[in-house]
This record gives structure tokens, sequence and C-alpha cells, in this order.
């Protein structure tokens, strides 16, 4: 199936999925929906799901599956620099912490051009082993992609990656204006709809790529709108609101973990050593940011210790081991 086409039917089961699951549970405690928060809307669903998942598409024609995965994880460095662009995250270079993200920004970074400029040897594990033979037929011709494919592929999904991280950010900033979760994510799904249904429109004029059938294509566009967009969705928005964009984009990981075993063992896929040591780069980049940021978190709340000086209250960021040194009585 057209990729275009494919996005327009998983986005249109997510919005038969979540209109009513949101109407029977926030109808009655939903804000009123301003045009502001419409427009907000329509734009964030443009560019974070609309634009995101079809260039992620076009992008899996050009290289594979495991590669995509392993590509996934620059996320959380993009999201850390728009979060710092935004306001919503901070860099202290004259601190460990601060120290240890920058780091792990500059391992994942050298990931990515790892995985973009170094394929390396195809390791082929498991091959012999897949279980699905019908697609890994359709794959033999071009298992192995071209280095200019593969370096259009790989670009394909940084640029997905961008918009899809702009979304995680942004969205934190529109839950804080419009709390309804189900609602807001009902909303964006059915904004995202109408907009892939025209992408879809203007680049597939074949009636033939629109055909669906109870084959694995409709198990395909049932599981990727009710679960990946619509529970899963509903899940990451629920991380945003609760711990922030950056928290959510640190699980990316364990997709190319999950992926690359699913990719292997099923399809046959092959895999590149420069996917490998890339993916490992970036694994530890991530948790270097994770580490950096969790010491950060830690030390504020150290600095939350407040002692009241008569009508003045001045917080005390030495930790606790100091406390008692600097109370001073009343």
């Amino acid at each position: 199936m057209n990729t275009y086409v494919f996005v327009f039917y998983r986005q249109a089961a997510a919005t038969v999925f979540l209109a009513p699951t949101a109407m029977f549970f926030q109808r009655r405690t939903a804000p009123p929906l301003s045009f502001t928060i419409f427009v907000r809307n329509f734009f964030l669903s443009l560019c974070g799901i609309t634009t995101s998942l079809n260039i992620f598409g076009v992008a899996l024609t050009y290289t594979t599956a495991s590669s995509a995965a392993a590509t996934s994880n620059t996320l959380p460095v993009i999201t850390f620099f728009l979060a710092v662009l935004f306001r919503m995250e901070k860099v202290k270079l004259r601190t460990s912490p601060g120290i240890m993200k920058v780091l792990g920004v500059a391992l994942c970074l050298a990931g990515a051009a790892t995985i973009a400029l170094y394929r390396g040897p195809f390791l082929k594990l498991l091959l012999h082993h897949h279980l699905i033979k019908s697609h890994h037929q359709q794959l033999e011709g071009h298992a192995i992609p071209s280095p200019q494919s593969w370096i259009k592929g790989v670009t394909l999904m940084q640029l997905s990656n961008i918009t899809w991280a702009l979304w995680l950010v942004l969205q934190g900033r529109v839950l804080k204006s419009y709390p309804s979760k189900f609602l807001l994510l009902a909303l964006q799904c059915f904004l995202s709809t109408i907009q892939s249904f025209l992408v879809a429109v203007a680049f597939v004029r074949d009636p033939n790529e629109w055909k669906l059938g109870w084959d694995v294509k409709l198990v395909s566009i049932a599981y990727c709108g009710i679960v990946v967009t619509g529970i899963a969705f509903y899940l990451q928005t629920w991380v945003i609101e609760k711990k922030g964009p950056v928290y959510l984009a640190m699980t990316t990981p364990l997709t190319l973990i999950f992926t690359t075993a699913a990719s292997t063992f099923l399809f046959g896929e092959t895999i590149s050593l420069g996917s490998v040591l890339g993916g490992l780069l970036l694994v530890g980049g991530l948790y270097f940011v994770l580490w950096g940021k969790t010491k950060e978190e830690e030390k504020s709340k150290s600095c939350m210790i407040l002692v009241i000086f008569g009508g003045w209250r001045a917080p005390l960021c030495d930790g606790p081991k100091t406390l008692s040194k600097k109370v001073v009585p009343f």
C-alpha cells in the first residue's frame, strides 16, 4: 500500500477510536474549545503528525526498519535542543550534570553521523528463520539499500524526528491551556486525517491504491490507528503532562531493541554494522543526558528547602548537610 494512503487510513482509524472515547470520558469536564486553541492544534497536527508520519513512511522506502529505529534515537537530543530553545530546559556548563548532558548530546550526534555516513558490512542474523516469507521475497531485490538511498533515507528520518520532537515540545504548552487530553488528541487526529487525505489525493491518483481487503494491510491499519496512534499517543501525552517532553523522548532506545529483534526474526531483515555502532553511541549518549537531568532534578529538590527569617524566605542550595549551620533562630 502507498505510504500516503496508509497514513490517511491510519489517522482515520485513530479518529474513529478516539472520538467516541473522548466524548464518553471527557464530555462533561472538558473546557470550551476556543478558536485560538483550534488553530494551534491545526498547525500542531500538520507539523507533528501529518508531516512527520508521511516523511517517515517515505524514508522507510529508502532504508530498513532497524536503521529507522536506530535513527529515531536522535529524537531525545532534538527534543532537548528544542526544549532549551523554548526555555523548558536549562544547561549549566559549570556543573557536572550540565557537562554530562552536553557530552551525551555529542555522543548522540556522533551516533547519528555514524548511521548516516557509515554502513559497513550487513549482518544477516536469523535470516534463515524469517516467518513472513512473502515479505522477505519482496525485499530480496533491495534488502540492502544503495549508499545513495541509505543517505537519503537517514536524512528523511532525521526530518521526521525534528517535526515529531517539535510536536512533543509544543504539546506540553498546549496541554496547559487545554488539559483535556482525550479531546485534544481526538481533535488532532481528526485534523490530521483531513490533512493526510489531501496529501494522499495529491500524490496518489491510482484508485487501486485505495482499495482495502481482509488482509494484513487492514490489520496494520487497525493496529497503527488504534494502538500506536490512539492508545500510545494518549500515554505519551500523559507522560508529557506529568514529566515533560524530554523524559518521554528518553524511552526511544527501547524502540531500537524491539524493532531490530522483530524485523530480523519476522522478516529476515539485514542489519548494518554502522547501525549497530551508531545505535550504541546513541543509547550511551541518551543515558548520559538522562543521568545529568536526573542529578539536576535531585539538586533542585534540595534547593527547595526554605528557612523563614521573620517575613523573608531564603532558599538554601548547599544541600541538607549544611542545613544545620545555616539556620538562624527567630
